[in-house]
């Protein structure tokens, strides 16, 4: 498991942000057969509200996007975080951006498909996380200093 904290640097004013400037870097991962608990304690220690599923504990490939929501989910299904993996979620496979990615397409894509996370990946590796709140973020305060 992994936990980071913005990376790149802003966008030239005038310029468009990009996915890059706003991703949380490295992304808090966990490995897809730790416990829910587990995972709800990274959470909570990270400030990170998903975690970015991997198949190893290398972190490079994203395999599924673990929030709050699900951990909730199956609390109120009656499964115990204690005993049930991540694996056993079901989670869906994630959309993976790309760092060049413009903060528009990003937010159209959250949008288009009701999205909070996106893992970031470059050259196959995971390189970070952008959230719907960055995305929101910059999009309003675009043109404005923060």
């Amino acid at each position: 498991m992994t936990a980071g904290r913005h990376a790149s640097p802003d966008p030239a004013p005038g310029d468009e942000p990009t996915v890059g400037s706003l991703m949380r870097s490295p992304a808090v991962t966990v490995e897809a057969d730790a416990h829910v608990a587990s995972a709800a304690y990274l959470m909570k220690h990270s400030g990170a509200g998903a975690l970015v599923v991997t198949a190893d504990d290398l972190g490079v490939v994203p395999i599924a996007v673990l929030t709050d929501v699900e951990v909730s989910h199956a609390v109120a299904d009656g499964q115990d975080p204690n005993e049930t993996r991540i694996n056993q979620l079901r989670l869906p496979r994630p959309v993976a951006i790309h760092p060049g990615t413009s903060v528009t397409e990003a937010a159209e894509q959250m949008l288009g498909m009701s999205l909070q996370h996106l893992p970031v990946v470059d050259d196959g590796r995971l390189v970070g996380v952008v959230g719907v709140t960055e995305v929101c973020r910059a999009l309003l305060t675009r043109g404005r200093s923060v």
